[in-house]
């Protein structure tokens, strides 16, 4: 049935309508929205109808339309079932073809509902503006399924609120017009069983001025300085923005709070009216005087309580703060060891437990528990991020949240922290790098700095000060579905690629860090979260990540610890431990959770290796921990984790911890010391002095010249496994056959944590895919994803392959995942290469098995996950720039032959560590005689301390050694090759060019 014969006539819908749905003589008729009689079909955007979502396949419940003797209207009702695990529901999208409903004339939205007594709630949405019912503002409530057969259920319009946890477009106007409406949505409770029904979706009654007129002011909190004036801005506004019908009026008072009037501030009242004709967004000012007075001072608060006639009053009541002043931690120039102890002896426990909470954003709503709880940090997880998702947007979130830290006693401000690990990566728009793994393979330090600077500046201008990067993990089994965040398998590439601390935080000892370039950077995950062994996880599905690493002692401080002391030795201002556990052969302790391990964290960490910054766990480490609440608590901050990373359960850990200080479990000493060691940090950011976004940098965000040290990133990235016969560079003078699944999918270029925390395929930020970069680059290019147009008449095939996205352990090989390409991957290969000669990319955070098909392709690229500048890939493959990539990881023969790593007694991979070809150059004549000149030469260079040339000799040699290997790569080839990538960069490298001379005889 056509939406518009649902405006039947009064007298049919008052015959319709139960006893109990009776209304007051001038409310408006009720208007159907659904009668489940079957005049809305179950469909999709753009057609008028219902349709059914979920987290996984099982989660979309069962729908439809069911004969019921008791339905409440007609003859039918909506049945379904549903048995969810993560969230599933149900929507109806009025038809996107058609023009939006208005509901502004009506109080709310009623519905009946089949009660089943399980005392869940049941989400309940709208969609409000925007251009359909997939591009709306979502506007949610719940009710509570407390009762057992049919009832009304009724929600006033106001019940609704926006969503701050999700939305699925950018913001439209955050206000809930009701004159462009696009539908309704249901989310079912999870983790039951069950069944529902419901009927008689219709708008009632009348939308008084009461309910359709609010009252607000511009902020929650007025800082003001002793002396000053705090101007409170009121605000009258209408849904649908009509005028007002009737007068507004708001008395106001000066009450309460921690000020003394007379003192402090002059006391005062009044009222404010808004007559009735008002335009809605009308506004009025209440100017609020403070007094001076020559003392010193912490913060002091004035609430301005708002009592509203006519309208519905602000959610909570504005307050002035006199800022603090006079107090010597907020002298700017005295040392910051001496502001610390003047700050820390001035706080109660309860404000040093909130300084080690941090909290998630969507947890805190609009952050009145900042204040409530004296937190002392917020995070954005992965995907968490405002809306819509600009730059300006993060920047006014940002200080909404540090404005709620002005309004307690002592004015600390938050620290704000992001997972930026390869750029800006959760803000739509942001320059994205190659994932470290693709840093890796540059082997260039300074790009590393450079790709850090840009993050960086890029972070810093959205108001975060605060990077959780970079990971200096040292992967050792690629089957781990992070394994793309390392640098390497090799710690040495690891340390020598940490150049990225200094491009995040600047100079080592801290001064740079004020600057509005620069953020507070992250070593992760300490310690040994690479070694974890396959099988080992106990998290759900993984196999692999969150598991246990095995280590002697000495393997522990070779491989994994080494690249910490280098990081401590940058400066690094924050260290993240990591899920894992850590056993260590003979110590008698067995696998052991890392947040849990004080031997390591407080002993290893701070003593030992000297580190000064503040220890902040994972998300919701804690949890993992054995015993009960209180004891995780304890085992953690005992062990030195000084900030507890707990996004939705802060006020349980801040109301333990404080338990367990004043029971003696914890000392006030080992909370001075974490309190002591975060408020350095934020002064060392002066944040201080300036709390707020600097947004002075946002014009370069994803800007040209950010944008060109992605682009060298991404060319310096790729490592040319196989060249035979000169197949690449591409010459524009070609005709190019393009397919593949990577080649036009900026999604999978990009990989996990981008714009959300698994990433998606498909286009989601701004940039350039491989095939745009060729096009760009004047190739003569046609295109075909899978392969079926034509093949002929083309003079060389291009097939891009490799992964779709994933992050953490979601991505661990056995968990749905393996390291063979996909089977539509595998025939575009095998079509493409059999009709030309063929260059096949792969696009993956790790090695694919790619063996039984080396024989038929021609040139094989390593094109790892590049980020969200084609161009650079497309820079080496016509030419612009040279091959000069190498392995940060051995690249398996199969997936059997792993855990596989440079230094193994057994090492037989199809192309070892440091394996890379290049073009634009040719290899350097000679053999055994030039190796050993090369030898001599790279000696005296060592002797000398000219680093340079010794690395400029080992490549020579390395390139010697490859052109006479070919593609024949034998077990005895690949472990010297490999020796020598490890020993060049540890600096040694006349021994270096011996073992390529070992790897050269071999050949």
């Amino acid at each position: 049935m056509p939406r518009a014969a649902l405006l039947v006539s009064t007298a049919l819908l008052a015959a319709l309508m139960p006893l109990s749905a009776a209304r007051a003589a001038d409310d408006p008729s009720p208007t159907p929205v659904d009668r489940f009689e079957g005049e809305v079909p179950f469909a999709a955007q753009p057609a008028d109808g219902i349709f059914t979502w979920g987290g996984d396949s099982d989660d979309p419940p069962q729908l439809q339309f069911a004969d019921r003797a008791d339905a409440p209207e007609g003859a039918k009702v909506l049945a379904g079932t549903y048995d969810i695990s993560g969230y599933g529901g149900f929507t109806h999208d009025f038809a996107a073809t058609e023009p939006a409903h208005d509901w502004s004339a009506h109080k709310g939205i009623r519905f009946w509902w089949d009660g089943q007594d399980n005392g869940r709630k049941t989400a309940f949405e709208i969609k409000d503006g925007g251009a359909n019912g997939e591009a709306s503002e979502l506007w949610t409530t719940s009710f509570t399924d407390d009762f057992t057969g049919w009832k009304q259920i009724e929600i006033p319009f106001t019940d609704f609120v926006y969503r701050t946890d999700y939305q699925p477009v950018g913001g439209i106007d955050h206000v809930l017009g009701l004159t462009q409406m696009w539908g309704y949505a249901v989310t079912l409770p999870v983790g039951v069983q069950g069944r529902f029904a419901m009927d008689d979706v219709e708008l009632y009654g009348k939308a008084d001025q009461s309910l359709r007129a609010s009252v607000s002011t511009d902020a929650a909190v007025y800082p003001v300085r002793e002396g000053g004036t705090a101007s409170v801005k009121v605000t009258v506004a209408t849904t649908g923005s009509a005028p007002l019908d009737e007068p507004v009026t708001v008395s106001y008072a000066t009450t309460g709070g921690t000020a003394e009037a007379g003192k402090d501030y002059q006391a005062l009242s009044g009222t404010l009216t808004f007559p009735a004709g008002t335009a809605s967004g009308a506004a009025r000012t209440i100017k609020v005087p403070t007094l001076k007075d020559r003392s010193a001072e912490s913060a002091e608060t004035v609430p301005l309580k708002l009592t509203v006639t006519g309208a519905k009053a602000p959610a909570e009541t504005p307050q002035v703060v006199i800022d603090a002043h006079g107090l010597p931690y907020l002298n700017s120039k005295l040392p910051v060891k001496k502001r610390v102890a003047d700050l820390l002896s001035r706080m109660s426990l309860e404000e040093k437990a909130g300084q080690m909470t941090q909290a998630e954003r969507g947890a805190v709503g609009t952050g009145g528990d900042v204040t409530a709880y004296d937190l002392g940090s917020l995070l954005s997880g992965g995907g968490s991020t405002p809306t819509p998702n600009t730059a300006a947007a993060w920047a006014r979130m940002i200080d909404s949240f540090q404005l709620r830290a002005q309004a307690t006693r002592f004015q600390i401000p938050l620290i704000y922290g992001v997972d930026a690990v390869h750029g800006h990566n959760n803000l739509a728009g942001a320059t994205i790098m190659p994932h470290n793994i693709g840093i890796g393979a540059t082997r260039d330090p300074r790009l590393a700095e450079q790709a850090g600077a840009v993050t960086a500046s890029e972070v810093r201008a959205t108001g975060v000060p605060w990077d959780f990067a970079p990971c200096l993990c040292v992967t050792r089994d690629e089957r781990w579905g992070r394994s793309y965040e390392s640098f390497g398998e090799d710690p040495a590439l690891v340390k020598s690629m940490e150049t990225v601390i200094q491009g995040l935080q600047g100079r080592a000892d801290g001064r740079d860090l004020k600057d509005n370039d620069k953020v507070l950077a992250t070593a992760k995950h300490f310690v040994g979260d690479g070694g974890t062994a396959y099988g080992s996880s106990t998290t759900g599905s993984y196999t692999i990540d969150q598991g246990v690493t095995t280590v002697t002692r000495q393997q522990l401080e070779a491989i994994h610890l080494a690249p910490y002391q280098t990081a401590v030795d940058r400066g690094i201002g924050t260290v993240m431990p990591s899920y894992s556990s850590l056993d260590i052969v003979g110590d008698g302790q067995g696998p052991v959770k890392m947040h849990a391990r004080a031997d390591m964290i407080n002993g290893v960490l701070k003593d030992r290796m000297g580190f000064k910054g503040f220890v902040i766990s994972d998300w919701n480490a804690i949890d993992q921990l054995p015993g009960d609440y209180a004891s995780h608590v304890s085992t953690s901050v005992d062990a030195g984790v000084d900030m507890m990373m707990v996004p939705y359960s802060y006020q349980d850990f801040t109301a333990t911890l404080i338990d367990q200080v004043k029971a003696g479990k914890v000392s006030e000493r080992r909370i001075d010391d974490a309190v002591s060691r975060i408020l350095t940090q934020k002064f060392e950011l002066g944040l201080f002095e300036h709390p707020y976004a600097d947004t002075s940098n946002a014009s370069r965000i994803g800007s040209a010249a950010h944008r060109a040290v992605a682009r060298e990133a991404a060319a310096e990235s790729q490592v040319l496994l196989k060249n035979s016969p000169a197949v690449l560079p591409l010459k524009k003078s070609q005709k190019v056959y393009v397919a593949g699944s990577n080649a036009d999918d900026l999604g999978n270029q990009t990989g996990g944590w981008t714009i959300t925390w698994q990433g998606q395929s498909g286009t989601h930020t701004t940039g350039t895919t491989i095939l745009q970069g060729m096009r760009n680059a004047g190739g003569d290019v046609t295109y075909s994803k899978d392969a079926s147009a034509p093949t002929g008449g083309y003079d060389v095939g291009v097939v891009v392959v490799g992964e779709t996205p994933y992050a953490e352990g979601v991505g661990d090989v056995g968990n749905g995942n393996d390291l063979a390409l996909s089977a539509a991957d595998q025939a575009a290969v095998d079509k493409v290469c059999a009709a030309m000669k063929c260059a096949v990319l792969i696009v993956s955070g790790r090695p694919q098995l790619i063996g039984d098909r080396l024989g038929e392709i021609d040139a094989l690229v390593a094109s790892w996950l590049p980020g969200t500048e084609g161009d650079g890939v497309a820079d080496v493959l016509y030419g612009r720039k040279a091959f000069t990539g190498r392995l940060p990881v051995t690249w398996p023969k199969s997936e059997a032959q792993l855990p596989i790593n440079v230094g193994d007694a057994s090492y037989d991979p199809q192309y070892p560590y440091g394996w890379g070809l290049t073009t634009l150059s040719k290899a350097p004549q000679g053999g055994t005689a030039t190796l050993k000149a090369l030898g001599a030469a790279a000696r005296a260079a060592e002797r000398r301390g000219a680093d340079s040339t010794g690395r400029d000799l080992v490549t020579r040699a390395r390139l010697l050694v490859q052109a006479k290997v070919g593609q024949s790569v034998t077990a005895a080839v690949s472990k010297p090759f490999a020796d020598a990538d490890h020993l060049l960069l540890t600096g040694r490298y006349a021994a270096a060019v011996e073992k390529l001379t070992e790897a050269y005889r071999a050949a």
